[in-house]
């Protein structure tokens, strides 16, 4: 019974890196006002051409794409007072590739998010030494993810290009993502910008993710041992 506490235990803390990385890759996949503000941001209105309206219809399109079962997109916006296809041929094949990252990234969530539930709805129920193993387990988990976003974020503050480059390797089986800046307007809606605060955003929100979790194990822990010092109070 130990050894099999001891792996559960252990698969808890691995997945919680897991688990708070796809969470935070929910923002790009979800939130049209991530996409918007960027877009202003970046002043992408002035190489697309695209007023401001017509880029948060844009933002909200790409959103309203990677949860849908659509297969291709299929957005067009008004530019210049006219109806006007967004992508072409080789950016809709990209974009049908980066929804099915974010549904990967879904499915890696839902996995570890029920495991990572079932496991501390277990280890409630248990008793106290179990509540204490889970909030040890919380606190490891919660400090291996925020030393792994550390380590993200060092190395894209030094080498952001080469690892844009080698996770577009990993991830794609194509070369549809190689765009043209000068004609293609994916490539010119997420820029090098659009794409570097992006990455920071979810290595960020995936830290302040880690703090929450760590520091709810860290304080149930200084609860139980300040409760046994003093057990009356």
């Amino acid at each position: 019974m130990k050894v099999i506490d001891s792996v559960l235990r252990w698969v808890f803390i691995l997945c919680l890196p897991l688990l708070l990385l796809s969470a935070a890759f929910r923002i790009p996949a979800n939130s049209a006002f991530f996409y918007d503000y960027l877009f202003n941001k970046y002043q992408v209105g002035t190489t697309t051409g695209l007023d401001k309206a017509a880029l948060k219809a844009t933002a909200q399109g790409m959103v309203d794409y990677f949860s849908s079962n659509q297969e291709y997109i299929d957005l067009a916006v008004t530019k210049d007072g006219q109806p006007f296809k967004l992508f072409n041929e080789r950016e809709i094949v990209h974009l049908k590739d980066v929804k099915g990252l974010f549904r990967f990234d879904l499915t890696v969530l839902l996995a570890t998010g029920a495991f990572a539930l079932a496991y501390a709805i277990l280890s409630i129920v248990r008793g106290r030494d179990a509540r204490r193993r889970l909030a040890r387990a919380a606190l490891i988990g919660g400090g291996l993810t925020l030393a792994l976003m550390a380590a993200m974020a060092i190395g894209m503050l030094f080498n952001f290009d080469s690892l844009l480059l080698e996770f577009h390797f990993l991830s794609f089986a194509n070369d549809f993502w190689q765009l043209d800046p000068t004609r293609d307007y994916l490539i010119m809606l997420i820029t090098h910008g659009v794409m570097y605060d992006g990455a920071f955003t979810v290595a960020g929100a995936t830290a302040f993710g880690a703090l929450l979790v760590g520091g709810a194990g860290g304080g149930y822990l200084l609860h139980a041992k300040r409760h046994e010092r003093n057990p009356v109070s």
